[in-house]
């Protein structure tokens, strides 16, 4: 009975979510999701490994870590 008053105190994976995510949304977070499994946990080279696996920034040829913090700033505002 106490069931039906208690809530999750959590966030709900999509709950804050106003869109499907894009093919580059997706293959941005599967890369970074990569790496954080490699053990990578810090800027520069989270900027190495996105260079290196993809994939490439939407302004740009290369990421840097300018690049990589308005890209998240940028996604994280939507």
């Amino acid at each position: 009975m106490l069931d039906r008053y208690l809530t999750p105190c959590y966030l709900e994976p999509h709950q804050a979510r106003t869109k499907e995510p894009t093919a580059y949304e997706n293959l941005l977070g599967d890369s970074l999701e990569r790496a954080f499994a490699s053990g990578i946990d810090t800027l520069e080279p989270l900027v190495e490994f996105l260079n290196a696996q993809g994939p490439q920034p939407l302004t740009t040829d290369l990421w840097t870590p300018e690049v990589l913090a308005a890209e998240l700033s940028r996604l994280a505002a939507e």
